[in-house]
């Protein structure tokens, strides 16, 4: 009798320096783990590493499951294609004046964003439709044929299209779309309205660029993993995790491919998701630190706050994108983030990153300038012999000798202090990303509990606490690997919108229902075509609302039961106070429109079981202390600290501060007033002292 396979479900998030792997095997329950330096420019030979260090065969996996920073670092990066826009005539420069933004009046050094798209490839196509779809002058076809064969001498490898009201009526970006693909076969072609059904014609051609402007590089590259796992004999299915955090088939991926700009932080907040519905908690911060930067977002009322568009780059300079994604805010600061002295003797860390290659001064591969990862080896919070269980030994020496040319003598200071002064700013930085999710949101990050991952999460996420004024600090199991382990517990998910334009006194619920349910049919369909049978489906409805005379929305999550009971009167409340907390204020006597129609349609999937560990006493057994050893925190200086081993800690155990917590990819700082204890979980509940140590 043949053995039958494990069921394995794999999944592997790239990040900028590590590229990690959490896999679950359905039949068994177990979760295997690996971790690999990420290999840029062959990134599927850091997959294969990940997957060899767990000794996983790829024929016992049913279903591969991926997220990658390709497309974000195509994108910030600029190396993305040759790309051309064919825009409706007399709106060719739309895509370069944008919204006229100007954050900061005073800035004599502001500059605007940079359209991926230079002038002479924006061409105008003749036609015109009318704000409610009809037609005002018909597409000419055959001037479009002419652009084409321009278009080829320019030797352009990708095409964006934007017509303008094509969110009402795509027939012109369809046909215009047909004819380019007929006369260049070989070029990436993207139509606004595959992925945008919302007005706002800035907005729309900025996605519509940013996809075909990564299209080519990106759908070539899962082409190549493709090819990779079919040889090595993989069967199974083969899936992205999008923005949003949900998954979508590969193939989808390949033309919505800047639907997987944010598809690593996405997973980590769904895993901090799985475990608040797992303790029982609502409200929490899902923080993520790795490599090369920071991430932050905000799980509210046990779901993950979302938007419907976001600035990549930065406000002043970034280019927008509207689709739906984890509301995720970033900062380039990780464990990788340099350290450099600049003009008037300043101190700045990032958001240059060593990476993965070199990679910090103590991996030892020829990275000379100190990063955070230096200053924490440096100050005793990391082991040169322990880092990921001893597979990585670290450079000590190289890491003071460094620190001492660099820093600590052009500052006037030892290297110790220089040390501290990076993870200070480090911090602070980090901080930016947690308030722009919570207090910039109207909400009092205070009263959260931050859900901190990442394998440099956990070295500094008292130190985050304490300057935000959080008092509850959770490590989850595997934080080294989280990113890769939340993508375990995605669903299959597909967002809709529909701009509608009604005022919410006078809309028909007939219209309303008609609109949702055609979303809602378009989902069903495409759960029934993924090849996947989820245990079951889930709708989710929600819309953008304004008061009337206001220009920008906010999106409104609202339950099934107010339209099956015409529920005018809760709708508008839902708005008035979701504006409340937004903005501090709310006008319930005031009539509000409806702009935009959101639907979810979610597949959901089985899920890993619980991790567990078994109980003990408040006091941890003696054999898991693996040493005492020195460690610098900045309140009382140098510190005998015990360095307890996670996989031998019980439920129950309580640690007081000063301790640090070690496993295989990560270490968790306990400072000074701090109080950890193990839950049955697993998780490391850490509440935070008063001291600003």
């Amino acid at each position: 009798m043949a053995h039958q396979r494990p069921q394995l479900r794999i999944a592997v998030d790239i990040g900028g320096t590590f590229t990690d792997m959490a896999a679950f095997d359905e039949g068994s329950g177990k979760l295997l783990f690996g971790k690999a330096l990420s290999t840029h420019g062959e990134l599927v030979r850091g997959i294969q590493a990940t997957i060899d260090s767990a000794d996983i065969d790829w024929r016992d996996g049913n279903l591969f499951l991926h997220g990658s920073t390709i497309a974000i670092n195509t994108l910030l990066e600029r190396t993305g294609a040759n790309t051309a826009l064919l825009i409706t005539e007399g709106f060719r420069d739309i895509y370069e004046i944008g919204r006229v933004n100007r954050p900061d009046a005073y800035n004599l050094f502001f500059n605007k964003h940079q359209p991926l798209v230079k002038r002479s490839l924006r061409f105008e196509v003749a036609e015109r439709l009318r704000a409610d779809g009809s037609t005002h002058k018909p597409l000419d076809e055959a001037a479009v044929r002419e652009l084409a064969r321009e278009l080829k001498q320019h030797e352009v490898q990708a095409v964006a299209v934007l017509l303008l009201h094509s969110y009402r009526n795509p027939a012109h970006e369809q046909r215009v779309k047909a004819i380019l693909q007929e006369e260049m076969p070989g070029a990436f072609v993207c139509a606004s309205h595959e992925l945008s059904q919302e007005y706002r014609e800035f907005e729309r051609v900025s996605t519509a660029v940013a996809n075909a402007y990564v299209g080519p590089r990106v759908s070539e590259y899962l082409g190549q993993l493709e090819s990779h796992l079919s040889g090595r004999g993989f069967e199974g299915d083969f899936y992205i995790v999008q923005s949003t955090g949900g998954l979508f088939p590969v193939e989808h991926a390949k033309v919505g491919c800047v639907r997987m700009l944010e598809s690593g932080p996405a997973a980590g907040v769904i895993g901090a998701q799985a475990i608040c519905a797992q303790l029982g908690m609502g409200d929490a911060i899902a923080f993520d630190m790795g490599g090369t930067t920071a991430k932050a977002g905000v799980i509210s009322e046990g779901r993950p706050l979302t938007t419907g568009s976001a600035l990549i780059g930065g406000y002043e300079r970034a280019l927008p994108i509207q689709i739906p994604m984890m509301d995720i805010h970033e900062v380039g600061t990780g464990g990788g983030s340099i350290a450099r002295v600049e003009t008037g003797s300043a101190l700045r860390v990032g958001p240059q990153s060593a990476g993965s290659i070199p990679g910090p001064v103590a991996y030892g591969r020829g990275g000379t300038e100190p990063t955070v990862t230096d200053a924490n080896l440096l100050l005793g919070r990391l082991d040169a012999d322990h880092f990921l269980g001893g597979e990585l030994k670290l450079d000590l020496d190289g890491c003071q000798r460094q620190m001492r040319e660099r820093l600590a003598k052009p500052l006037g200071l030892d290297p110790t202090a220089a040390a501290d002064g990076i993870l200070r700013i480090a911090v602070t930085q980090m901080s930016h990303a947690v308030k722009a999710v919570t207090t910039e949101r109207g909400l009092d990050a205070g009263s959260f509990t931050m859900v901190v991952y990442g394998g440099a999460g956990p070295l500094h996420a008292s130190a985050i606490a304490r300057e935000i004024g959080i008092r509850k600090v959770l490590i989850p199991y595997a934080p080294g690997y989280f990113s890769a382990y939340g993508m375990l517990f995605s669903d299959l998910r597909y967002d809709y919108v529909r701009s509608v334009f009604r005022k919410l006194n006078d809309v028909s619920f007939e219209e309303i229902e008609a609109a949702y349910k055609t979303m809602e049919d378009e989902g069903r369909a495409a759960l029934a075509q993924s090849g996947i049978n989820p245990d079951g489906v889930v709708i989710e409805r929600a819309a953008d609302m304004r008061y009337v005379g206001q220009e920008h929305a906010v999106t409104v999550d609202l339950p099934l039961a107010y339209f099956a009971g015409k529920d005018r009167q809760s709708i508008k409340k839902q708005f008035d106070e979701l504006h409340k907390v937004r903005y501090g204020t709310s006008a319930p006597k005031e009539p509000a429109d409806l702009v935009s129609l959101r639907v979810t349609v979610l597949g959901t999937m089985k899920k890993p079981p619980r991790h567990s560990v078994d109980a003990g006493t408040a006091t941890p057994d003696k054999r898991a202390v693996r040493a005492v050893k020195p460690v610098y925190f900045r309140a009382g200086g140098w510190a005998d600290t015990p360095v307890y081993l996670r996989d031998l800690l019980l439920a129950g155990n309580v640690i007081s501060g000063p301790a640090l917590i070690e496993e295989h990819a990560s270490t968790t700082v306990v400072q000074p007033g701090d109080e950890l204890r193990v839950d049955e979980l697993g998780n490391l509940q850490i509440s935070i002292g008063s001291d600003r140590s």
